[in-house]
């Protein structure tokens, strides 16, 4: 049996929260969870085995742009998707590997989404030569 993928759920709304950790966790996911960016941090700091971030936007103190590149930058290889409110994620610059409108967005276009993400390899793939970037850079020329 697979060991289940581990996400973090991060959303001041308890009720939203709530809702995500019940759809993940009926799914087969292991879901943790935290209600400020802070906790996140916290979270993701203590637990190296995280698959994927899930979080809002919209959130006081810290937004999910900004939680966004504090834990890029702790770990880059991690995926991490935010659910936005309709135009939070116009204009904004961000490091997010997806952004998705809450609004309109069904249970199962989530789960859809977060099954590609929390399957991404990290790294090359078996097998798969890489071409040192000399060579890449004469062949394209």
């Amino acid at each position: 049996m697979r060991p289940k993928k581990v996400i973090l759920c991060v959303d001041d709304n308890e009720q939203e929260l709530s809702v995500l950790k019940f759809t993940l966790a009926t799914n087969g996911y292991r879901v943790l969870a935290a209600s400020n960016g802070q906790e996140a941090i916290a979270v993701f700091s203590t637990t190296p085995q995280i698959d994927l971030i899930l979080a809002d936007t919209n959130m006081p103190q810290m937004s999910g742009f900004q939680l966004a590149e504090r834990l890029k930058r702790m770990r880059s290889h991690v995926p991490m998707l935010l659910l936005a409110d309709g135009q939070a994620a116009g204009g904004e610059i961000h490091v997010a590997d997806a952004v998705m409108a809450r609004k309109g967005c069904s249970s199962l276009e989530l789960l859809e989404r977060v099954k590609v993400m929390s399957a991404r390899k990290r790294g090359p793939r078996k097998g798969a030569q890489r071409i040192p970037q000399d060579e890449a850079l004469a062949a394209a020329s």
